[in-house]
């Protein structure tokens, strides 16, 4: 037994790690939610992860994203959270692609490598991209839905994605999904009304967006139990 993950084995056993180890997992957006999908990834003893963003690291993710320190400022976020599963797996492969996906860039992936793919990314266009990539190439995909101006991490949930409510963004992609074909999608979502802010610009005024520190965390934590539990019992 491996004793960097002998806890994690003795809860779910020799044949589940086996597993965990063989699979092959691709994170898309290392942010709020991504970041902590990959922590809990790699301390769970996930063998191989590709993670792909193609930003650097702002003083305005540090209230969320578990890459973002003061030292990381500026640094390319799958450069930071490479070398930080590597410092928690040496033994973990993890290839960092500083790739925006999108229909554009789709092609140059193939998906039936993956066991699964986690799509942690904010941009409806490209969420759908990669979800019909994903289901044309017959893999595995757990989609997150918004987590932004949220306060209850409680309210978050593991469904499917025409049985959410109350969510925009999740609203959004059940139009776009069902209207492309889509029959089934499993998703992250918030039943928590979100919590809206107004920013006065001189004249003008906007609604402002919003995060905390633990909502996008235990949202990416879910969606690590989920796939854990996907690639365990395949």
């Amino acid at each position: 037994m491996n004793e960097r993950f002998s806890r994690t084995e003795t809860l779910i056993g020799t044949d589940a790690m086996k597993k965990l180890s063989a699979a092959k997992v691709a994170i898309f957006g290392i942010g709020g939610v991504g970041g902590y999908v990959l922590e809990a990834l790699a301390r769970s003893g996930v063998g191989s992860i590709d993670i792909f963003d193609p930003d650097k690291v702002s003083v305005s993710n540090i209230n969320r994203q578990i890459i973002a320190t003061e030292s990381s400022i500026g640094q390319y976020k799958v450069d930071v959270a490479k070398e930080r599963v590597i410092s928690i797996n040496p033994s973990i492969n993890v290839t960092a692609c500083k790739m925006f996906f999108d229909e554009s860039t789709s092609e140059e992936l193939d998906f039936s490598k993956y066991d699964l793919i986690i799509d942690a990314i904010d941009t409806v266009s490209s969420k759908i991209a990669l979800i019909i990539k994903a289901e044309r190439e017959g893999t595995k995909i757990i989609s997150s839905m918004g987590t932004g101006n949220k306060l209850d991490p409680t309210r978050l949930e593991i469904t499917d994605i025409y049985k959410t409510s109350v969510c925009p963004l999740a609203r959004v992609m059940r139009t776009e999904l069902r209207r492309r074909g889509v029959k089934h999608l499993k998703v992250l979502y918030s039943k928590e009304e979100p919590i809206k802010r107004v920013i006065e610009d001189g004249e003008s005024t906007r609604h402002a967006p919003a995060s905390i520190a633990f909502v996008p965390a235990a949202a990416g934590l879910i969606i690590a139990a989920e796939a854990v539990k996907d690639i365990t019992h395949s």
